[in-house]
């Protein structure tokens, strides 16, 4: 597969930790993977932000395993905070968790189904 970030004009500029699209070319696979939460393999949901975003990241790093792909794969992410403070920690735990590669992504606050749930991540892998 092939990514290349496309550059807009006349627009405001991207961040370095997010690019405004991506194209992608020579792939044969899409997988998307449902709004993904924090929960221990208990369902317990933990009390830090830091946490629920470790446990996110560990579980999507396993539903992409299961399709034969790993973070690398990730082409676009939407974040659902349940509070904005949270994005700051999300953007950290999105960064390490992506060794810096920039894909498009939105974060949106959002009340989410569970009062325990302090964010939840979707994304879309391509290969």
């Amino acid at each position: 597969m092939k990514t290349k970030a496309v550059q807009a004009t006349g627009l405001y500029p991207a961040t370095s930790d997010y690019t405004h699209a991506l194209e992608l070319s020579d792939f044969q696979r899409i997988v998307f993977v449902a709004g993904t939460m924090g929960l221990e393999k208990d369902g317990d949901a933990p009390a830090s932000i830091d946490r629920q975003l470790e446990m996110i990241w560990n579980n999507i790093g396993a539903i992409l395993a299961s399709a034969d792909m790993s973070v690398d794969n990730i082409v676009r992410l939407t974040s659902y905070l349940a509070d904005r403070s949270y994005a700051e920690a999300n953007g950290a735990a999105r960064v390490r968790a992506l060794g810096g590669r920039v894909i498009p992504t939105t974060a949106i606050v959002a009340q989410l189904l569970d009062p325990t749930w302090l964010v939840e991540i979707e994304v879309i892998a391509a290969a």
